[in-house]
């Protein structure tokens, strides 16, 4: 029987106005799904005006201005909605859902649905659970040592993964998504006895362990930048009283 990295995955990616999942907006967003490695992917996309000024900042990172999303994209709700039960669809599936640095992505992801649809993305997937593999998590763990950045594109460097188009969501996607899949073919031995349910588990232990090396080290630096341990998924911020 083939290794679960060898068989059925989904991925999922955005771009944004930005890096703060409290207050910044999806403006593009992909879902790619591949039976097995070699396979042609499945893509799925989605373009969204989100009603906001998209700095240049961000522009100048996914390509994407203001005007071309005021032209061509979706207003938010529909597109939340529609992405929210894609993602549902592979949890009921069994299927894993590869995402790079997932509590970014899906924290964000969250914050619309609330937003847009008065919803979350727990009410989502409170039927079925959805199983994340996080290669940014998984690498950190698995090779600690490595010295270097570690962004999908490094990723990509070391494991000889193809990355074309970056900061496009589906480039960026597929690209995690073979990552995952190189990853499991360099560490056999600790991953392939591990389903995807297990690993989403120990993935949620090692990146709070992750954030509170990096803690420290800042602290050490004296920094008091904050780290959120949460994995993948970080919890709503209580509204104001």
């Amino acid at each position: 029987m083939a290794s679960w990295f060898e068989g059925p995955l989904a991925a999922f990616d955005t771009e944004t106005t930005g890096v703060d999942v409290e207050a910044d907006r999806i403006v593009s967003a992909a879902l790619v799904l591949q039976d097995a490695p070699g396979l042609r992917p499945r893509i799925t996309r989605w373009l969204v005006n989100p009603g906001v000024t998209v700095p240049g900042a961000a522009t100048a990172v996914h390509g994407l201005t203001e005007e071309h999303l005021q032209r061509h994209g979706r207003w938010p709700a529909p597109v939340m909605y529609e992405v929210a039960e894609a993602l549902a669809d592979q949890a009921r599936a069994g299927r894993p859902l590869v995402v790079m640095n997932a509590p970014f992505d899906l924290t964000l992801l969250d914050r619309e649905l609330r937003r847009h649809r008065a919803s979350s993305l727990g009410r989502w997937l409170d039927r079925a659970a959805l199983h994340v593999l996080d290669p940014w998590v998984l690498d950190k763990h698995l090779d600690r040592y490595r010295k270097g950045r570690r962004t999908l594109s490094d990723l990509c460097a070391h494991y000889g993964v193809p990355l074309e188009g970056a900061h496009d969501a589906a480039a960026d996607a597929l690209a995690a998504m073979d990552v995952v899949r190189a990853l499991g073919r360099r560490f056999p031995a600790r991953l392939e006895r591990l389903s995807p349910a297990e690993l989403h588990a120990r993935q949620a232990a090692w990146h709070a362990g992750q954030a509170r090396g990096l803690q420290a080290w800042f602290a050490l630096n004296g920094s008091e930048e904050p780290v959120d341990p949460a994995w993948p998924l970080r919890p709503a911020v209580p509204a104001a009283a």
